[in-house]
């Protein structure tokens, strides 16, 4: 079952890449973010985008993204949702700790992100 699960996922990700046209080399540009957000939010941002990276677009929809996905929730309002910030990096680092079933990548166990671009992303969303 873990092995259906990695090949979901790798599917996933090689349709929605080839779909849109790029390759993980190529990763999608980032707009600009406003004044106000600092540093580390906006390097999260790069990454969510990224689409050889963090990837959320690929199974998210994210405000001012391209070509997201539906496979998985849209993140808007992550601060109400998510008020405990320890909850949000445990679940982009690995959220199969929480939901077993999950076909979002653990990035954290799998060293897709580091820690520290975890911290990046999820300051990113609470953006949102």
């Amino acid at each position: 079952m873990k092995g259906m699960r990695i090949l979901v996922i790798a599917a996933a990700f090689v349709a929605t890449t080839v779909a849109h046209g790029q390759s993980s080399a190529q990763p999608q540009a980032a707009s600009k973010m406003p004044a106000w957000v600092e540093p580390s939010a906006a390097e999260g941002r790069a990454l969510a985008f990224d689409r050889g990276k963090g990837n959320c677009l690929s199974c998210h929809e994210i405000k001012g993204g391209e070509l997201p996905g539906t496979i998985a929730p849209p993140l808007s309002d992550m601060k109400a949702r998510f008020p405990d910030r320890n909850e949000l990096v445990g679940i982009v680092t690995d959220e199969t700790r929480r939901n077993p079933q999950t076909v979002m990548p653990p990035f954290g166990r799998n060293l897709i992100l580091t820690d520290k671009e975890i911290s990046a992303v999820v300051d990113f969303l609470y953006t949102l």
